[in-house]
């Protein structure tokens, strides 16, 4: 009998599915209660996505195994959907591992910046440095992040505040999309900064009348795909007025609003964020309570990220009074010179710790509210029929172990599946 589907996986302890009606983000009290399926199975087609997912016996006796490509016995195991990573700066050039010495002797994240270090050491770099390189980086880095559990990442540019190298970036981005196997989001953050020897104004009008207008030009002529626009709205960086500006400019091209803010400083970016029809605002450290109540009230999602308040040593989000207004909550691991971390399961451990985050509260943050900060949870997130095919599959019995284990992720983590695709951990290249 020919095969009819690419991938079985059968006998889990648990299969995680997070929601099953078809939910496109979780909140409140839902969060709370995953639908989970005991000793469960779940079936990929031959184009990658979810056929059925149940009870062993109930999708053995419709599927045959005679009918797979390949079949996984998972007994012992845990099946969970593949993470999402929904905030990450992977292309880049020039460490900053120095930086660190200075950040522990007391620096903050400013004082680094004003001293010429920070984002402006990392676009010197990567200006200077050629797009084969950049990819050979980002697709290391990539493969440590599959490794790590995430078969669906956002990437940005940023590291260039020019037009010639965002779109370097951008091009070395849709150049990891179509060649690995590992789903990405791209994200143009040309107004990640203000480049050195320009005003605020200056910059904001060269993101308005230069670079915006020729990336609408390669993306109308399908050279280029770009899914979200990006400002770090910030005291001395882009203050609302240029950031409303540039997010409304994006907007009209049909990117997602996804951006930083209230991270150092109250600015008020999630008000404007919830007024634009953001989709996403990212570390919020700083926001209002006013700020919450609108991102409740207009389903913009919150993307936390504990590794940089842990790192900068910034106040933590306050994830206990988002999560109680009713904000969708998602969780990023912000990877960048500055946070050097690849690891989504880490992040969760650090919400759940320094968030006080419950558990299931973080995985639903790196699954499906983090697949909808990306408008993604229509096919990813959750493992529903007709959905991806991405999954995780863990040697342990309960799911809570990926969190539990810190730093135990390689052990922990069996397989890495997109699209039925069985990846092998071995193989995967590391920087």
């Amino acid at each position: 009998m020919p095969t009819q589907y690419r991938l079985l996986v059968k006998n889990a302890s648990q299969v995680v599915v997070i929601c099953s009606n078809g939910e496109k983000y979780l909140q409140k009290d839902a969060v709370q209660n995953l639908c989970v399926v005991d000793n469960g199975s779940v079936v990929i087609g031959c184009d990658g996505l979810i056929k059925a997912v149940g009870p062993s016996d109930d999708v053995q006796a419709e599927y045959p195994e005679e009918l797979f490509e390949k079949v996984i016995d998972a007994t012992g195991m845990c099946v969970i959907p593949g993470l999402v990573d929904a905030h990450t700066h992977p292309v880049w050039a020039g460490d900053r591992v120095h930086e660190f010495a200075m950040k522990l002797a007391g620096a903050s994240y400013m004082d680094v910046h004003r001293a010429g270090g920070g984002i402006h050491f990392t676009v010197e770099h990567t200006r200077a440095a050629a797009a084969p390189d950049l990819l050979a980086s980002l697709t290391a880095r990539l493969g440590r992040m599959l490794r790590a559990g995430s078969t669906l990442v956002e990437c940005k540019s940023g590291y260039g505040l020019e037009l010639e190298t965002e779109v370097k970036m951008l091009e070395v981005i849709e150049k990891a999309r179509r060649s690995l196997p590992i789903n990405i989001s791209s994200t143009y953050c040309g107004a990640h900064a203000v480049p050195r020897g320009k005003t605020v104004a200056e910059a904001t009008e060269d993101v308005l009348r230069v670079q915006l207008p020729a990336l609408r030009r390669r993306i109308t002529a399908g050279d280029l795909r770009v899914d979200n626009i990006d400002v770090f709205c910030e005291r001395g960086v882009f203050d609302l007025d240029a950031t409303r500006a540039i997010l409304q400019a994006g907007r009209d091209m049909g990117l997602h609003i996804n951006f930083h803010g209230d991270e150092l400083h109250p600015m008020n970016s999630a008000q404007l964020g919830a007024e634009l029809g953001a989709l996403a605002i990212s570390h919020l450290e700083e926001v209002t309570d006013e700020g919450i109540a609108a991102m409740a009230t207009a389903k913009t999602a919150a993307v936390l990220l504990p590794t940089t308040a842990y790192i900068l040593r910034l106040p933590q989000p306050r994830a206990r009074a988002m999560l109680e207004a009713g904000l969708i909550v998602a969780l990023g691991s912000d990877f960048n010179p500055n946070a050097y971390c690849c690891s989504m399961p880490l992040v969760m451990h650090l919400a759940c710790v320094n968030m006080r985050m419950t558990m299931p509260e973080a995985l639903v943050g790196a699954t499906i509210n983090a697949a909808y900060a990306l408008g993604r949870s229509d096919t990813h997130g959750s493992l529903e029929a007709g959905k991806h095919g991405d999954l995780v599959v863990l040697n342990c019995r309960r799911w809570e172990h990926l969190i539990y284990q810190l730093g135990g992720h390689h052990e922990v983590i069996r397989y890495v599946i997109i699209k039925g695709s069985v990846n092998s951990l071995e193989n995967i290249v590391l920087c």
